[in-house]
């Protein structure tokens, strides 16, 4: 864990601001479902994560989302040419939803996600899938 200061924090004020992605992380959307699913397989592993009714993201490395083509059910954001995309970001102290919050707060020791194990989370969450709902009848 570093005491070193963040290269960026989320907003203090009371509004969400729009952050442009690509310029201090890239981002990985997925459903809630998904989400929570993948969150219990990376436990303490899982940086920032935004939530905002049905879906949620996480905040991995600037330049790491051209890395995720092929796996269903993700999205990845990042900065693609002349593409310029953005993410609405909740005030710090917004910790609850179902409004866009943090369900994972940023902090010292909860930033980046690694894009190649939540790569791997996501993917193995998505494969269950058809067991789980098969079990569920």
């Amino acid at each position: 864990m570093s005491t070193n200061a963040l290269p960026w924090t989320p907003p203090n004020g009371d509004d969400v601001e729009l952050v442009q992605v690509g310029l201090y992380w890239d981002a990985v959307r997925t459903s809630a479902d998904i989400g929570e699913r993948a969150l219990k397989l990376l436990a303490d592993a899982s940086g920032a994560v935004i939530a905002d009714y049905g879906l949620m993201y996480w905040l991995i490395p600037a330049r790491h989302a051209q890395d995720w083509r092929g796996v269903q059910q993700v999205q990845a954001l990042g900065a693609r040419g002349a593409e310029v995309t953005y993410v609405g970001v909740p005030p710090a102290g917004w910790t609850d939803g179902p409004r866009l919050h943090w369900r994972i707060p940023v902090g010292p020791d909860r930033y980046l996600t690694d894009a190649a194990r939540l790569r791997a989370a996501l993917v193995r969450v998505i494969a269950a899938e058809p067991a789980e709902e098969a079990t569920a009848r």
